[in-house]
């Protein structure tokens, strides 16, 4: 009976090389067009087809055969064991599958299910497939025989599921941390208006479900989606002309500048052909439209899209995806990789079914077996060299793909060991301790692969978690184009999912070359421009989210940052700036000594101190001339030291207020004041009293004399002093900041405490000064030499005047005005009385000394 080998016209896309256990492995390397079965023929009869090689992929091929190529070298994993390996092409054809993997697994032609006719095969795993349908098509049939299988490509979201395919490996990290790091891309540049293309089937509607949402939570919006068609009509130029000026050209012209690409490399594929159908067109069709070599757009694809080009798109460029961001597998290259490629020739590899469709393809040849001119530019000679290629057709680098399916072959082979060293322990291997006298059982290495760790040649670590997926994160890489067609993928961050969400994706800025079409650097990818700081966004009606108007901040509040959703009030003590980008610390508002207000108060109270001393001094002077002696010497003197301290209580006001000054100011101005207004109201009561005494018989005669003066003074007095005793004791002031009242500065006062016992001592001094006034005009015109009456209703009609104007004036002020307003209105009552009541008789006692003589006095009096 024939080994398949031996007949390569059932599927000639294979290759095997015998061992005394075996590895499988189904790649995606060759493509065919799909081909419709005639009723009448039977489905297991032979297929042909013209292949169409992704040449990029036979890497993925060399790469398993390299790493068997190693162990068998390396006594210390498999001593005396021969690995071989059995590698068919799963082609694009997806019924062709399930054949394929049987015969993987049988040895006949014949195909009899649950049966191994003829030689028996010690298949042990299989590495595979690359795509959804085939990894998943794989998976059912090698589940029922509890061979492992480990998968390098595809993410499939239906053999997530552990207990629905427990022989299912793959070596690649959980796709749903992809997500994750899609989102933080987006959120790392700002973008919020983003592009979404994925293949046309559940997988793709799967992705949009789970990702969408994802980007709804994270304020990021798609400004379209477009999924890639599986075929073309290039003969109907109307399919194709409606195609790009429709589909095509929406989202070459939107304003989204990021696009995420979700698929296999079939999308990108795709993606290349649309982007070059106006090329297409225009050579098919003769039609005029805009050609582009290069789109100003980034694209961010997931791990399973590699950028690769297959025969038919050679005259494409590389240059489209230029600065392209991708998520990809960690890899690196094994010691021998290189030079193994270098070494690779057709001439070498016999048993080999891919090589001759690969050469011939990649270098655009004919081998000398089968030359014909009509398919090739000349005669293959073997020395072509691999490294000449251009990286969208292969790559001398281990890529992420073959990576995975190298450490794939490693994690069998470290299987195999352990479970060699175990039997070795029980004693129930022969005396050579090998396996090759063994029928392994593929399903034993199960529970070995679901705790296998161990260091690769590459000095890495792999091991799988209890999902059986690679343990590990993703490299973000930036697609670097050159001219030539080729490109290199520059390492600019790291996804790493055992750390916190807000660490879990390092991205390194300085690293990355954008696509050069770009108008900007980085790139905007947003519905509008971003709301600048003193502004907050507003939705626009009938539009996504992510599309808004920028409206500036109301008067007192901020944004600090851009895309603020609204406006914020800033902390208390601070006020926003002109811009309304920031906060500012408020200054301190208080009359305080530097300034030229204080100063000119301050320089005025002194000045009305020293004039009232003087005036005092006189008085002393001159105490034993009559206009002195005429109205109640005493009270005068009393009167002109209350007025003294009245113009330096002023000063207690001015300067930065504590708790001594806050508690002190009101309560000495208010007694003092009380003292000088009780003065002239003893003043005016006295001369009253004594004109009524004159008359015959009049009750007021036992009121005249110093003591009613000096009742009047001392009980006023006491009364005033009670009250503001019980303001002390009840609720004294203290300083108190007000935050709220000026926009800018913080108001640093006096807090009255109790404003009601602040306006009853203030409204006392008015209710004395008021009775004053009344008494001083009652007694204006009785005759007296010196009579005072007038002097004081002219005072008194001064002091209340300013003392009225002060009440409105001090309540519309704020800060240290309505501190100004308070110490102008003391000096200008306490002038007002100095001037009125002291002026006339400081005239009469320096100019008109004539005047202050006792017979003068008896003149007027007469």
């Amino acid at each position: 009976m024939k080994h398949p080998r031996n007949n390569p016209s059932r599927f000639p896309h294979q290759w095997y090389q015998p061992g005394e256990i075996l590895i499988g492995g189904i790649v995606t390397h060759v493509g065919c067009d799909s081909q419709t079965i005639p009723f009448q023929q039977h489905s297991g009869q032979d297929y042909k087809c013209e292949p169409i090689l992704l040449t990029k992929f036979y890497q993925h091929i060399l790469a398993l055969v390299f790493a068997i190529y190693e162990i068998n070298e390396n006594p210390r994993i498999l001593s005396n064991v021969t690995l071989g390996f059995h590698i068919f092409d799963s082609t694009t054809v997806q019924k062709w599958i399930y054949r394929i993997t049987l015969d993987l697994l049988l040895t006949t032609h014949e195909l009899v299910p649950n049966y191994k006719c003829g030689t028996q095969k010690n298949m042990v795993g299989v590495i595979g497939g690359y795509s959804s349908e085939t990894t998943t098509d794989i998976a059912t049939l090698l589940s029922l025989y509890k061979i492992p299988q480990l998968s390098y490509g595809s993410f499939e979201s239906n053999v997530d599921d552990p207990t629905g395919h427990p022989s299912f490996y793959r070596t690649f990290p959980k796709e749903a941390l992809q997500y994750e790091g899609i989102v933080q891309i987006l959120r790392h540049f700002m973008w919020n208006w983003i592009g979404l293309v994925t293949m046309d089937d559940e997988r793709g509607d799967c992705f949009l479900q789970t990702l969408e949402p994802m980007l709804s939570r994270n304020g990021i919006c798609a400004a379209f989606t477009e999924k890639a068609a599986k075929q073309f009509r290039w003969d109907d130029i109307d399919f194709l002309t409606n195609y790009l000026d429709n589909s095509i050209g929406n989202f070459l012209d939107s304003k989204a500048n990021a696009i995420i690409v979700y698929g296999e490399t079939g999308t990108m594929m795709w993606l290349a052909t649309i982007l070059f159908m106006p090329t297409i067109l225009n050579n098919l069709y003769g039609t005029a439209y805009v050609e582009r070599t290069s789109v100003g757009k980034v694209w961010i694809a997931t791990a399973q899209v590699d950028f690769a080009f297959t025969l038919f798109q050679k005259a494409f460029h590389i240059k489209i995806f230029d600065g392209a961001l991708s998520f990809s597998m960690h890899s690196k290259d094994p010691q021998g990789f290189r030079r193994f490629l270098q070494l690779l020739k057709p001439s070498t590899d016999k048993g080999n079914g891919f090589i001759k469709d690969f050469w011939e393809q990649l270098f655009d040849c004919a081998l000398p077996s089968l030359v014909n001119p009509e398919r090739s530019s000349g005669t293959c000679t073997e020395e072509e060299r691999l490294e000449t290629a251009p990286a969208p057709f292969f790559e001398m680098s281990m890529t992420d793909h073959s990576y995975s399916i190298y450490n794939a072959v490693y994690a069998i082979a470290y299987a195999l060991h352990l479970f060699a060293s175990s039997r070795t322990k029980n004693r129930a291997m022969d005396n050579q301790g090998s396996l090759s006298s063994l029928n392994v059982q593929p399903w034993k290495l199960h529970s070995l692969l679901q705790r296998i760790a161990f260091n690769n040649t590459a000095g890495e670590e792999v091991a799988f978690n209890e999902h059986g997926e690679l343990e590990g994160g993703f490299d973000i890489t930036n697609l670097v184009t050159f001219p030539n067609n080729s490109y290199v993928r520059v390492k600019i961050g790291r996804l790493e999912p055992q750390v916190s969400l807000s660490k879990r994706i390092i991205i390194h800025e300085d690293r990355i070359q954008w696509n050069r079409q770009l108008p900007q650097m980085p790139p905007f990818s947003r519905c509008n421009d971003n709301c600048m700081p003193g502004y907050s966004r507003k939705k626009k009606e009938g539009e996504k989210f992510c599309c808004y108007s920028c409206d500036r901040c109301p008067e007192g509040k901020i944004s600090d940052k851009e895309d603020m959703d609204y406006c914020i009030s800033c902390s208390e003590g601070h006020y926003p700036n002109q811009g309304q980008d920031q906060c500012l610390p408020k200054t301190a508002n208080f009359l305080s000594f530097p300034e030229p207000m204080s100063i000119i108060l301050a320089f005025t109270a002194l000045s009305f101190s020293l004039i009232t001393a003087l005036v005092f001094m006189s008085f002393i002077k001159h105490q034993n001339t009559p206009i002195i002696k005429a109205n109640n010497q005493n009270l005068t003197y009393i009167l002109l030291i209350s007025l003294f301290l009245c113009f330096l209580c002023s000063l207690l006001f001015i300067g930065r207020p504590n708790e001594v000054t806050c508690l002190i100011r009101q309560i000495t101005f208010t007694t003092i004041f009380c003292v000088a207004v009780s003065s002239v109201l003893a003043k005016t009561v006295t001369v009253v009293v004594a004109f009524m005494a004159s008359k015959p018989g009049n009750l007021f005669r036992k009121w005249v004399g110093k003591q009613l003066a000096y009742y009047i003074v001392i009980s006023c007095s006491l009364l005033q002093i009670s009250t503001c005793a019980v303001w002390l004791g009840s609720s004294p002031p203290f300083p108190d900041m007000d935050t709220h009242s000026l926009s800018r500065e913080i108001i640093v006062q006096c807090n009255e405490g109790s404003v009601t016992m602040f306006y009853c001592a203030l409204g006392y001094n008015g209710f004395l000064a008021i009775v004053c006034f009344i008494m001083a005009f009652i007694a204006r015109k009785l005759p007296d030499s010196f009579n005072e009456a007038k002097l004081i209703t002219f005072s008194m009609l001064v002091f209340c005047s300013v003392w009225l104007s002060f009440v409105p004036t001090y309540l519309s002020t704020k800060g240290k005005y309505m501190v100004a307003v308070e110490i102008f209105s003391i000096l200008a009552s306490s002038a007002g009385l100095l001037g009125c009541i002291f002026f006339p008789k400081c005239y009469i006692i320096l100019l008109r000394p004539e005047l202050n003589r006792r017979e003068q006095l008896k003149r007027k009096r007469d």
